[in-house]
């Protein structure tokens, strides 16, 4: 009543009063029904409009009996109070409108709260027609419905059915209304149907209806079709509708998709060019609205692109923001249109927009600052720092007090439009990564549940099941969005990405690039996983990068143009001119570098984004992993980053030159960049399996197009994928199995490329590889997973088929460090190792072969232990493979003391190795009998340790035959040595291998190869070195491995004699080693000769096994018990070890079952009689003289004979028994032969004594030695040997000729030295060969002779065969030559020879003297006595007086010999021969002197001694001996008278010349004559007293005494010689003085 007044002071106190009241909820509906009443006539009245408003709202807020129409009455009230012309009431009314609003729709919300708990209602029906039927809503949902039905009314102009009474109304407000409704409360449209009926029946249609103007509206086409106002888009109104679209979109899209499809497609509609540039604005604010919310977009997803036939409207979205992107840089934008009107001066309203865009280029302080911006082509946008990321604050779709159009700033519409993508690829990416870790835990959880023993129940199967259900329908809708969105957003980012001057943007650019490519590969979508990372590598590179993988095809798709709603989009590429600051120049990585490229710090920063996505997804990079590894590549040779150690890069000049220029931001980015490189392939250990495939592919086409680039130039290659599938390989050695083959693979070709920096690279990585899996902790450890070792060490064997040297060294240098840091691991792995020492070859250069030799010694001294005992022969194969290589003698001979310290570890272990061996052969064995085949290995019946010494013992019979001298001799000397100090350990049945396959087959080659050898003078041994002359041919030095080897079997053939004996062809192993060493001995080398010799010698000192047991080493034991050692060793067939020959163990090795000790007797005379065939035919072939004479001729060597005469007393010990008188023929041949051949006048002064000393050379001593066994064994032979005799008397004899004839050696000419006689040597006489002096040898042979003779004079055959005739023929050479023998001792001991044989020899003459057998005998003695005592040679002039007489002397001795030995026994003796001994008595006494003085008869004449004993003999033999036979006395009688009767005219002769002669003396010789004649006188005076009386004749008396007075006579000469001569002659007369007989007593004469 009080506010009925009117007045305005009561109305304020009543209106306070009424608030009161309501605010303590005393107010009942019908009073409330009245308040509102009251207060509608105050408001028509326009009475205290602000507290009606106020107490209109407390009514309605505290409590709720207001209702339906008093409710729509109150809000009509506000609605008007609105539209008065008062501002603060205007606003106020407005704000109180919204809150009714509010407040009714709140109580709806209250209501459903109160009545949730009771049964629902049956739903109403649907599709109710009647728009007033709302029986159903309950008392505060009606209102709500009525209210919001009328707000739509009033919206599209038509009139309200419950607020009656309004008057007028605006659009703003209303869908101001409309929206914040829809905001605030969507549950209740969403709970009751009635509501949901009314958006889609009376919201949808009015805002499709207001957006008409704005759809047909194009920006400078008048439209003067339509005369309608609205037909101009109105800011106000449309940024109100794009409000209420976006509520809608967001709060009821799952009621409204048809209409929702609608409005999307018209927002997309809004962003064209030919739009206004606000409607623009507020388009792309409203779809960023959108794009930040995730789940939203999967809707429309699966709604629309999912369907049929539906537009694909978040393509659409996509694709629009990308297009707009677009226009704004190809088109001016008409933002900018103000820009330039203000800059005319001609609109003030823009000054504000167009002075905020400027600022941005000029800035503070002339442009230091630089505003973040887009530049593309000359279109430059600035970016505003507009909303935080992920929350869309719009700013013009805020401006709800705007009527006009707002000016929008330059780059706002690009700056919202870049959130959008930003906000859209993080909304999305986060959202489908969640659900796809969400899927992937609840699979992971379910297989394990599955996975679980226990029985899981068919609820737990189904809901396993549901879910991969479930999860297949999420992947299509992500694989929809991602397929759908991918094009747009890559077109627009790549274009930002180009155009972005802004590091920040840039980066965020680059964070939504890669989260798609991420996601992308996680949903296994290559197509558009390939484009984005190909987005991101072209960013990295320079600008026209020429970069095969990019444009290639995957690629190809990122520079397609895509067609969005009609219009082209084209993908721009890169513009070269951005303003960008470059922080690197480099070279390009092309096989023709023009010029250098840029890198700048965008590239710089794409690369660093390219390597986070490999480095945090490359799992889902799959073929991918391409493109981002060439791209690094090219990046890393323009930074000039260069591998090193490990494969990590490392900041390195540039090898090509100093075009490489970084700045220091980069310099110090760089150790960076290079670390995150390798951390990228560290990761790789987390990689699958299958995408770590993809990696070590994708690294390896990349290396092979590093190759192709760098074939036929050696510029520096680019070694990036070598050095990371080396790190690659590293950091995944615990599943290296996986890649190693693939990996390895390649390596291998690029140790093959013609680069030598590529090459080394390859060998590089793949030896560290090498060496790092082998010292990896693998699980299970190599040494349980060979398989693994054998593969590991496959590709370091697989090296050895390259040739180049730096490869192999590096080869090589891998295995010395395997074998320093686990050779004792190694293992199975041996086979390969050793392998690759042996692969290299001679030709592959001195340091190659020596780091492999380092290898191998490396081996030998502390690898053999640990190694398998199979291996044990390829390290012999290989140690002999390098003594055969020929570059450095050294490393050979070392090789050679290899295999010998090899031969002694086999020795050491020898059990062991044979165990191991022979476990092994079983297991091999059984495999062969599996397959059916023959165990196929060398040597093969052979036991396999034995077979390992065969191999050793082939390798070095190998090297003996090496073209090095020096290596053919180390190995001879090995090989001997080693077989036999191990021989023992072979097993018996071995040796015949030993002796046949190896020891002659050395021989034969050796002797082959040597008398093959080249004879050409060598004329220094490498280097400097001087040969000496006796090796300085080939033929030379091969005679010395000759020379070894046949040495070396010889003392084999001795030493283990008693081992090869028993091996059944020995007999023949015996023929061809005494033909091999006959042939030696022939051959035309005295050096070979001598040896072979040597060898033979040895071999024939060779103790037959009978002989063993006579050994004192022996216990006596065993001989004893001989058989029952045997048996017992026999059954353990063990072998023994031990280095000793004891019998024992010799017998043990026998496995017959008798004792070996029984040797075949009959064998061993076989066996010696070979070897005196071979003696006999070696002596007959060398000492046969040669048939014609030249230079060349080859004479045998004295030492050569000698040992070959030496070796017949030895071998004559053997075959004593079976010697024949042909064998004897046969050996004199030879004797004979060997002593004629001649020196070689080089060797004389070594071999000849000099002239004076008279000795035998050791080749004549070995004859008479030969001689002399033979002898001794005739001597105590039997009866059948000593018929001999003769032929070795006339061996002898013939040597003794050589004293006066030497021998002649075929034609050849010699120069005798005995011819330099008086040692006068003939300079001049350049004989090539000298004959000895055979002098002392004839001499010594003589006195063998004489010595035999002694021994044997009565054997029947000496006897018989006439040996003394011929003893004395022989002596009468040098008898009758006496002065003229070559040597004058020679005669002197011939003479005392024939005294002494004679002295022997003629007691048995007599006796056989009536055999007849001697009858020859004594003409030949008559002649001998009478050449010698009547010699026709002259004394020579030199000889002395003593000399003479003890010539002299000798004479006498003989003639003494014949009164002694000859004339007593003239009865037994043929009187022819007493009568020539007489004769020549006569001729030596006085009367046989001539009366004629000749020079002849002067020695006789000097001979008195001799002349008296032969005239005492005569006149001994004439008067002393009962002369048989008158002649003989009349002989000597005769010869007495005509003495006497010579004396007496000699004596007056004398007379005669004295007298004459006066003074002067006469001639010597008559002087001479006078004494002898005096002297014979007196000696025939002293024989004839002291003959019997009777035997002297008177007459003979009377003449003597009739000499008498002429002797008298001579007393006068001067000659005091004379007188002496005289007086001996006279004295003997006083015997003749006796008295007459009458006067006898007087006792004088």
């Amino acid at each position: 009543m009080g506010c009925g007044t009117k007045e305005p002071k009561i109305t304020q106190l009543c209106l306070a009063a009424i608030q009161r009241l309501m605010s303590h909820e005393v107010v009942s509906e019908a009073a409330a029904g009245n308040i509102i009443n009251m207060l509608w006539q105050l408001m028509e009245n326009s009475l205290e409009e602000l507290k009606l408003l106020q107490t209109v709202l407390v009514l309605l807020t505290t409590n709720t009996v207001v209702h339906d129409e008093a409710l729509s009455k109150a809000i009509v009230l506000c609605f008007r109070l609105h539209f008065t012309k008062d501002n603060i009431t205007n606003n106020t009314a407005a704000a109180t409108v919204r809150q009714v609003v509010t407040v009714v729709f709140e109580r709806v919300v209250a209501e459903d709260e109160r009545y949730k708990d009771a049964v629902d209602q049956p739903a109403a029906v649907q599709g109710n027609s009647n728009r007033r039927s709302v029986s159903t809503l309950k008392p505060c949902a009606k209102d709500a419905y009525m209210l919001f039905q009328d707000l739509c009314q009033l919206v599209n102009a038509d009139a309200p059915y419950w607020l009656v009474g309004m008057t007028e109304m605006t659009r703003t407000f209303g869908l101001e209304l409309l929206e914040s409704v829809l905001n605030d409360f969507p549950q209740v449209f969403l709970q009751h149907q009635e509501f949901s009926f009314l958006l889609k029946e009376r919201v949808c249609p009015l805002v499709i209806k207001l957006f008409s103007p704005n759809i047909k509206f194009r920006q400078g086409s008048t439209t003067s079709s339509s005369p309608a106002p609205v037909e101009k888009p109105y800011f106000p109104i449309c940024m109100r509708l794009l409000r209420v679209v976006s509520v809608l979109i967001k709060q009821f899209y799952s009621l409204l998709v048809t209409e929702c499809e609608i409005f999307l497609s018209l927002l997309v509609k809004f962003l064209d060019a030919d739009k206004p540039q606000w409607l623009r604005a507020v388009a792309v604010e409203s779809i960023h609205r959108l794009c930040v919310q995730p789940q939203l977009l999967r809707c429309f997803c699966q709604s629309y692109d999912m369907k049929q036939h539906s537009t694909k409207v978040f393509r659409d979205i996509v694709n629009a923001l990308g297009s707009f992107i677009q226009s704004l840089f190809l088109v001016p934008s008409t933002g900018n249109t103000s820009a330039a009107a203000n800059q005319t001066g001609s609109n003030a309203s823009g000054n504000t927009g167009s002075a905020q865009a400027n600022s941005g280029v000029l800035g503070m302080g002339g442009g230091a600052t630089v505003l973040p911006a887009f530049e593309y082509r000359g279109t430059w946008i600035p970016i505003l720092n507009i909303t935080v990321q992920g929350s869309p604050k719009a700013t013009y779709l805020e401006m709800l007090d705007k009527v006009e159009p707002p000016t929008i700033p330059e780059g706002y519409a690009m700056s919202v439009a870049f959130h959008c993508l930003l906000d859209l690829v993080r909304g999305i990416t986060t959202m489908i990564e969640g659900e796809l870790g969400e899927a992937e835990t609840v699979i992971q959880t379910s297989t394990e549940a599955t996975s679980l023993p226990v029985q899981s129940s068919e609820q737990d199967l189904q809901s396993v099941s549901d879910q991969s259900e479930k999860e297949l329908g999420n992947r299509a809708v992500w694989e929809e969005m991602v397929n759908a969105c991918w094009c747009g957003l890559l077109a627009a980012l790549s274009l930002l990405l180009d155009a972005s001057t802004d590091e920040a943007a840039t980066e965020n650019i680059l964070k939504a690039e890669l989260t798609m490519a991420a996601l992308c590969g996680r949903l296994g979508l290559v197509t558009s996983r390939d484009a984005f990372i190909t987005a991101i590598c072209k960013g990295s590179l320079p600008p026209h990068y020429a970069l095969t993988v990019l444009n290639s095809p995957t690629a190809a798709l990122s520079s397609k143009s895509y067609s969005i709603q009609g219009q082209n989009v084209q993908m721009i590429s890169p513009s070269s001119e951005s303003h960008q600051q470059v922080v690197a120049v480099g070279q390009p990585l092309a096989l023709q570098p023009q010029g250098t490229v840029m890198l700048t710090s965008k590239n710089i920063q794409c690369m660093r984004t390219l390597l986070n996505l490999a480095h945090f997804h490359g799992a889902v990079l799959g073929t991918s992993w391409q493109l981002v590894l060439a791209t690094l590549q090219h990046l890393v040779w323009v930074l000039g980053l260069k591998p090193s150690v490990g494969g990590a890069l490392k900041p390195g000049r540039a090898v090509e030159g100093p075009s490489t220029v970084l700045t220091t931001a980069v310099m110090t980015d760089l150790p960076s960049i290079s670390s995150m490189i390798s951390k990228l392939f560290e990761n790789s250990q987390y990689l699958d399996d299958v995408s770590l495939h993809h990696l070590i592919n994708a690294l390896c086409s990349l290396s092979l197009e590093a190759m192709d680039m760098a074939y036929g130039n050696n510029k520096e290659p680019s070694l990036f994928a070598v050095a990371k599938l080396l790190e690659t390989g590293l950091v995944n050695m615990r599943r290296i199995e996986i890649l190693w083959r693939p990996l390895t693979g390649h390596l291998l070709e690029v140790c093959q490329h013609p680069n030598s920096r590529m090459r080394e690279w390859g060998a590089e990585a793949l030896t560290c590889l090498i060496k790092v899996g082998l010292t990896f902790r693998h699980n299970p450890p190599l040494s349980q997973n060979q398989r693994l070792q054998l593969l590991l060490l496959n590709p370091l064997k697989e090296l050895s088929n390259i040739s180049h040297p730096d490869i192999r060294i590096k080869q090589l240098e891998c295995v010395l460090q395997i074998l320093q840091s686990q050779g004792d691991s190694l293992g199975p792995g041996w086979p390969l190792v050793l392998g690759v020492m042996g692969a290299i070859q001679s030709d592959q250069g001195e340091s190659l072969i020596r780091t492999a030799f380092q290898c191998l010694q490396l081996v030998v001294t502390d690898f053999l232990p640990t190694m398998p005992c199979t291996c044990l022969q390829i390290v012999v194969e290989v140690a002999g493979s390098f003594g055969l290589h020929n570059q450095e003698l050294n490393i050979s001979l070392t090789s050679i003391g290899l295999l010998w310290n090899i031969s002694d570890y086999f020795f050491q272990r020898g059990e062991i190795i044979e165990k191991e061996l022979n476990k092994e052969e079983a297991v091999l064995q059984k495999q062969a009998e599996e397959k059916g085949v023959m165990l196929n290995r060398p040597f093969h019946p052979a036991s396999p340790f034995d077979c390992l010494w065969l191999c050793l013992y082939a390798k070095l019979g190998e090297l003996c035959v090496d073209p090095r001298p020096a290596v053919r001799k180390s190995a001879g000397q090995t090989l001997f040595s080693t077989i036999g100090a191990h021989g023992t350990l072979l097993q018996h049945s071995t040796w015949h291998t030993v002796i046949w396959k190896v020891l002659f087959h050395l021989l034969d080659r050796v002797r082959e190869s040597s008398t093959t050898a080249d004879k050409e003078k060598i004329e220094s041994g490498g280097g400097n070195i001087l040969i000496h002359h006796s090796r300085d041919t080939a033929e030379k030095q091969w005679a010395e491995t000759w020379v070894l080897t046949l040495a070396g079997v010889a003392r084999i053939f001795n030493t283990r004699r008693y081992l090869l004996q028993p091996l059944g062809d020995f007999s023949q192993a015996w023929d061809v080693l005494l033909d091999h060493i006959q042939s030696a001995a022939l051959s035309k080398n005295s050096e070979v000769s001598l040896a072979a010799l040597k060898s033979f010698q040895e071999i024939l000192q060779i103790v037959s096994p009978v002989r063993d047991s006579e050994k004192p080493e022996t216990p006596p034991a065993i001989n004893v018990s001989v058989p029952l050692v045997v048996g017992s060793t026999a059954t353990s067939l063990g072998r023994s070890f031990m280095r000793t020959d004891s019998i024992g163990e010799r017998i043990g090795r026998f496995n017959g079952s008798e004792p070996p000790v029984i040797t075949d007797e009959i064998e061993d005379l076989n066996l010696w009689w070979a070897a005196w065939n071979s003696w006999y035919r070696i002596g007959s072939e060398s000492t046969r003289p040669p048939i014609t004479c030249d230079k060349l001729t080859f004479i045998p060597s004295q030492p050569f004979l000698t040992a070959l005469i030496q070796i017949f007393p030895a071998l004559y010990q053997h075959i004593k028994t079976g010697f024949s008188m042909d064998d004897l023929q046969k050996l004199g041949v030879i004797l004979h032969g060997a002593v004629s051949v001649p020196i070689s006048s080089d060797a004389s002064p070594f071999i000849l004594p000099s002239y004076t000393e008279a000795v035998l050379t050791s080749l004549q001593e070995a004859v008479l030695t030969a001689l002399d066994v033979l002898q001794k064994a005739i001597c105590v032979g039997s009866e059948g040997m000593q018929i001999m005799y003769p032929a070795i008397f006339d061996q002898l004899l013939a040597f003794v000729e050589f004293s006066c004839k030497p021998p002649q050696y075929g034609q050849l000419e010699t120069k005798h030295i005995a011819n330099a006689k008086y040692n006068q040597i003939q300079l001049f006489a350049p004989a090539e060969w000298v004959a000895l002096n055979y002098v002392p040898f004839a001499e010594r042979s003589l006195e063998v002779v004489v010595d035999l003779y002694q021994k044997t004079a009565c054997h029947k055959a000496v006897v018989t065969e006439k040996v003394l005739q011929n003893i004395i023929k022989t002596l009468r050479i040098p008898l009758s030559l006496k002065y003229s023998c070559p040597s004058e001792s020679t005669w002197k001991l011939a003479v005392s020879s024939l005294l002494k044989v004679l002295s022997i020899g003629l007691p048995v003459a007599r006796q056989h003297a009536s055999s007849g057998k001697f009858d020859s005998m004594w003409p030949e003695l008559a002649n001998t006595f009478e050449d010698f005592l009547f010699t026709k040679s002259t004394p020579p002039d030199n000889l002395s007086i003593q000399e003479f007489q003890k010539n002299e002397s000798i004479d006498v001795e003989v003639v003494q010999l014949i009164s002694t030995e000859i004339l007593p026994y003239a009865n037994f003796i043929p009187k022819e021969f007493v009568g020539q001994i007489m004769t020549m008595l006569n001729k030596g006494s006085i009367h046989s002197q001539s009366s004629s003085f000749t020079e002849a008869e002067i020695d006789i004449r000097m001979r008195e001694e001799f002349s008296k004993v032969c005239f005492e003999t005569l006149l001994q033999f004439s008067f002393s001996n009962k002369v048989t036979t008158p002649q003989e006395g009349y002989i000597s009688r005769m010869a007495l008278s005509v003495l006497l009767k010579r004396s007496q005219d000699v004596l007056h002769r004398y007379i005669e010349d004295e007298r004459l002669s006066g003074k002067c003396p006469l001639p010597r010789q008559q002087v001479t004559e006078i004494i002898f004649v005096l002297k014979a006188v007196s000696t025939l005076i002293d024989s004839l007293k002291k003959t019997q009386p009777e035997n002297v004749d008177a007459s003979t008396w009377a003449q003597v005494i009739a000499l008498y007075p002429t002797l008298v006579e001579c007393i006068t000469c001067s000659s005091s010689e004379v007188c002496s001569a005289l007086k001996e002659a006279l004295v003997p007369f006083k015997d003749f003085m006796h008295p007459p007989a009458a006067k006898v007593q007087n006792g004088e004469s």
